[in-house]
């Protein structure tokens, strides 16, 4: 239990005010955001939400991936979703190495060969933007009422620039 006694002492002073008891988990700003799992991204603060507000879903990279779509899909019809967007961000190593690049690393890291393992890299994050929104926007269970926008994240200013 060490490993996570820092943790679980910040968990306690954070259920000292917790506030959402009893919520029901709806989306109640009405937004999902499909972002990377990069630690400099606030999903919630940069969007001005508070929790309770979005649907989230993170992965490597931000893409849409069959999980997220299941995600929206669920978010649309169950969570009071009404809006999505898509949120790719700069500097991000899924778009800036190669997989080799990143099986190297893995195996190095791991001190046993990852050459097995897929990495899904993004070799161009506007392409895949659009990729991505379109596949949303597309899809069978997602109303043509939901907006979905494609955005991307700067990390050095904390603004986002709308590109589809």
């Amino acid at each position: 239990m060490g490993d996570f006694e820092d943790l679980i002492a910040a968990n306690r002073t954070y259920a000292a005010t917790f506030d959402l008891a009893g919520f029901d988990g709806i989306a109640r700003a009405g937004v999902a955001i499909v972002t990377c799992m990069d630690s400099r991204i606030d999903p919630l603060h940069m969007f001005g939400l508070e929790p309770g507000d979005a649907k989230i879903f993170r992965n490597p990279g931000g893409r849409v991936t069959p999980q997220a779509l299941e995600a929206l899909v669920l978010g649309v019809h169950l969570l009071n979703v009404t809006r999505i967007l898509v949120v790719p961000h700069t500097r991000c190593a899924m778009a800036s190495s190669s997989e080799g690049e990143l099986r190297e690393k893995v195996s190095a890291s791991a001190g046993r060969d990852a050459s097995w393992q897929p990495f899904h890299v993004v070799t161009d994050q506007l392409a895949s933007l659009e990729e991505d929104v379109r596949a949303v926007r597309s899809h069978p269970l997602v109303p043509g009422s939901v907006p979905v926008g494609g955005f991307l994240y700067d990390v050095d200013t904390g603004l986002v620039g709308q590109h589809f």
